[in-house]
């Protein structure tokens, strides 16, 4: 049956509809299509795009031809229930959710919108009517290079979640050119090439001139000689210009929308500079302002890239609030009804300027007194903390303030001046706590402290682990806590299972459909009902189904895309996030050189076969941890040339880890490794991911791993290593000689490493991983849980050798993954913190 006939008037039909046909033609309805067909006639929306839009014959189209005109298509389809979302919010006037952050990491967008709108039935049969190629069409989408870790893929769930839950939501973020950097491998060493992902345009986003704003400035910004220059004293103003992109919640009822931000310069160029043949200084300013927002996370290792991130976090957050006031002043005339109808979000300290700007528009626009714009501002905002590590917790030099914002560091010092005469009052004499609290650090080149500054000027700071947030209150910030206890709680960070398991693991979600039906999709506690079948023969062989069609489908997709040939018999034992000391890439490493040592000694030990991924990227800064992907390369090079072990044991660093190779490597995994130093990772969202999808954990207790580990059962999980307390409690005496000296393996690992057999052509590069396990501390305690973090793998390894009490054991993760969706997450901060309520479109 044609798409035409599919969406045809009833009364030309010649044959009664299937229940699928009724479900599609009412969703057309639902979004306002008309008898306008998707695909299959010269006015249908694909072909009517790739005439129009391309002015092309569509049997002459490329792949990225064909994919635009798809996306457009999906865009056209939901662009009428978009404009409905709009409407109905501005008609009802509810309380609005604005979720501010610097980074949305959403991966692929034409697939997810197909699947929240339940399209896929349309468009699979447009595709098999087109003789389309699917999979290359789909690889013609580029990640968007919004964000780059765990940060911006949980504001992008989040974002998901509050459109499913119909939570009158807008997410604010800042339109980056270039995404952080596309990653490549060169003799091992960590390349960083331009990801200039929205060069060929984006078929999602709505530019809206009409809703720019204006950011004022203290100072100017030039590009000279191929660098900003800060012209001091020299006001200016930025154009803020909305790019704004749907997205969908699941079922197609709500279409929120993300705002980004994108800076230009209210003047094209300087006229008479190109009169005169200067043609790049007349266009100085403009190209200053435009490179503003064309890099996500300039590098901050230089004056200069700190520089350009503290003025990208300011352009933030004065474009989203001046559009949020704007918006509230559209439809109120109170300013008191402020915390009645706005509810902003800071995500992280990157928009903690917030405190500062509201204030000023509330005192310098408002003209409002000190004390109402204060609660106003307090009321109004929350602030989501989401790590310990000092480095990570802002502090912007007291000059970039003067030079840039000077207005707000009135404010910010005004705010600490009261803060300081509380402190002295509720605590008198205790200048050590006056000391730790100010929101300027006095010692050393003077600095504002962000973290601070959003915790005294909100009414929430979360948490995002159970375990996080307890040391947030007790360790990092415990003078603040003990000053404001009841702003202090936590919100155990979720992932949407709609693109991480509905989208990302077609087959297990079939499964489980097929057993407990659908309501799992957008609640995801009916999960629960898998561990009645965790001992179902037919439910264990539909998983461990699911399981091997996964890891084939990523084993072809691998060969395909690099040539590289993985075994899917063996174990697919993961580790794929950020490269960071604390996340110990470098103690799966060491793991890895136990287990080559042990088959060398004994090639006739019985072992399951194991493929071991690695996947991240390094900040362009951090050398150690470019060193330790080049440790992984040589490893994964030295095992790989050596026939004694072929076969057995095999390690692959996969570049340019991103959203879309995560939905490929994740549903494949059988093992997950979650094994930071305990007590560093705030939370984690990858362990939730593969838990979601059935594999096992091993893991220190830290973060979320701690929550997992408890809902499923500890006897499912396989922990290992220091806890929070041992780490705490030893850091006064430990010594990591003591393992070299004690643990045999220990010592033959790091032997076979110092002696250069990892690097027999690069002597001595591989020095500083001695530095930093023995000579300098060991600071992230590797040897401390390295014996314990092998012993946890042999055991993980002969559960493998069982493949009934695997998949048991797999199910009951499943199972018990429910408490991990971000539409729990997202429901605690809206009952708890906002206060906001679901808004209906009808």
């Amino acid at each position: 049956m044609s798409k035409k006939d599919l969406t045809a008037p009833q009364g030309i039909r010649s044959a009664p509809r299937t229940p699928e046909e009724w479900r599609v033609s009412d969703l057309l309805k639902q979004y306002g299509c008309g008898p306008i067909p998707f695909a299959g006639s010269e006015n249908a929306f694909y072909e009517r795009h790739l005439v129009f839009d391309r002015v092309i014959d569509p049997q002459v189209a490329t792949a990225r031809e064909r994919f635009e005109a798809v996306a457009n298509s999906i865009r056209d389809v939901l662009a009428q229930r978009w404009v409905l979302t709009r409407s109905t919010y501005n008609k009802a006037n509810p309380k609005r959710v604005y979720y501010l952050s610097m980074e949305f990491l959403l991966g692929r967008s034409l697939i997810n919108n197909i699947t929240n709108l339940l399209l896929d039935p349309l468009v699979q049969q447009a595709v098999e009517q087109k003789g389309a190629d699917w999979l290359k069409l789909v690889e013609e989408e580029p990640d968007a290079g919004l964000g780059n870790g765990g940060l911006g893929r949980l504001a992008a769930c989040f974002l998901d979640s509050m459109a499913t839950m119909q939570l009158p939501a807008t997410g604010y973020g800042l339109r980056y050119e270039y995404g952080m950097f596309k990653q490549s491998i060169a003799d091992g060493w960590q390349k960083e090439n331009p990801d200039n992902w929205i060069r060929m345009g984006d078929p999602w986003e709505v530019v809206r001139p009409p809703e720019m704003v204006e950011v004022k400035m203290g100072c100017s910004l030039k590009l000279v000689g191929g660098s900003f220059q800060v012209l001091r004293g020299q006001p200016s103003t930025l154009m803020g210009i909305p790019f704004d992109r749907p997205i969908v919640g699941y079922g197609g009822k709500t279409i929120n929308t993300l705002r980004l931000w994108a800076a230009a310069s209210p003047d094209y160029f300087d006229f008479q500079e190109f009169g005169t043949g200067d043609f790049v200084g007349a266009l100085g300013d403009t190209l200053g302002a435009e490179s503003l927002t064309r890099v996500l996370y300039p590098d901050d290792s230089t004056a200069m890239g700190q520089g350009l991130r503290f003025v990208q976090e300011y352009f933030l957050v004065a474009c989203s609030l001046a559009d949020i006031v704007r918006r509230f002043r559209r439809f109120n005339q109170d300013w008191d009804q402020l915390p009645e109808k706005a509810a902003i979000q800071l995500n992280d300290t990157h928009p903690a300027m917030a405190v500062a700007e509201l204030m000023r528009i509330l005192l310098d626009d408002a003209h409002l007194g000190w004390e109402q714009a204060w609660d106003l501002t307090k009321k109004t905002l929350a602030y989501t903390n989401h790590t310990l590590l000092p480095e990570a917790l802002e502090k912007w030099p007291v000059e970039m303030f003067e030079i840039l914002a000077p207005r707000h560091l009135e404010i910010i010092y005004e705010i600490n001046r009261r803060l300081l005469d509380e402190v002295r009052r509720r605590f008198p004499g205790d200048d050590g706590r006056a000391t730790r609290v100010s929101l300027v650090e006095e010692a050393g080149q003077r600095k504002i402290r962000m973290a601070n500054l959003a915790i005294v000027g909100s009414h929430s700071t979360n948490g995002v682990a159970a375990v996080h947030s307890k040391l947030l209150r007790t360790t990092t910030v415990r003078d603040l806590a003990e000053m404001y206890p009841e702003r202090f709680n936590n919100k155990t960070n979720g992932v949407t299972p709609r693109r991480w398991l509905l989208q990302a693991n077609p087959k297990l979600a079939s499964a489980i459909n097929d057993s407990i039906g659908e309501r799992w999709i957008t609640n995801l506690s009916e999960l629960s009902k898998l561990k009645a079948l965790a001992t179902d023969g037919g439910f264990r062989d539909a998983f461990l189904a699911s399981k091997r069609e996964a890891k084939v489908r990523f084993a072809n997709w691998l060969k395909s895309a690099s040539g590289q040939a993985v075994d899917p018999d063996t174990i697919f034992d993961c580790q794929i996030k950020r490269i960071h000391e604390y996340k110990r890439q470098l103690l799966n490493a060491l793991r890895i050189i136990v287990v080559y040592n042990r088959l060398r000694a004994n090639p006739n030990m019985e072992i399951e076969p194991r493929t071991f991924f690695f996947a991240g990227k390094a900040a362009p800064a951090y050398h150690f941890a470019k060193l330790i992907i080049k440790f992984i390369n040589n490893v994964a090079e030295t095992i790989d040339q050596d026939p004694a072990v072929r076969g057995r044991i095999k390690v692959l660093f996969l570049p340019e880890y991103n959203v879309s190779l995560a939905e490929r490597l994740i549903p494949a995994s059988d093992v997950s490794n979650q094994i930071s130093t305990a007590g560093y990772e705030a939370s984690g969202t990858s362990n939730m991911k593969f838990m979601m999808n059935g594999a096992l954990t091993v893991g220190t207790r830290d973060g979320a791993t701690i929550e997992m580990a408890d809902e499923a059962g500890e006897d499912n999980f396989f922990l290992c290593g220091l806890t929070v307390e041992q780490v705490e409690n030893s850091r006064g005496w430990y010594d990591p000689h003591w393992h070299y000296d004690h643990e045999p393996e220990t010592r033959a690992a790091l032997d076979l490493i110092f002696s250069d057999y990892f690097n027999r052509n690069e002597p001595g590069i591989f020095t500083s991983l001695r530095d930093t396990l023995l000579t300098n501390g060991d600071h992230y305690m590797h040897l401390a849980d390295l014996t314990s973090y092998c012993r946890a793998q042999e055991a993980i390894g002969a559960l493998y050798a069982n493949p009934r009490e695997w998949a048991r054991k797999a199910i009951l993760n499943i199972a018990s993954s429910g408490e991990f969706s971000s539409d729990r997450t997202i429901a605690e901060y809206a009952g708890e913190i906002w206060k906001a309520e679901p808004c209906p479109i009808p």
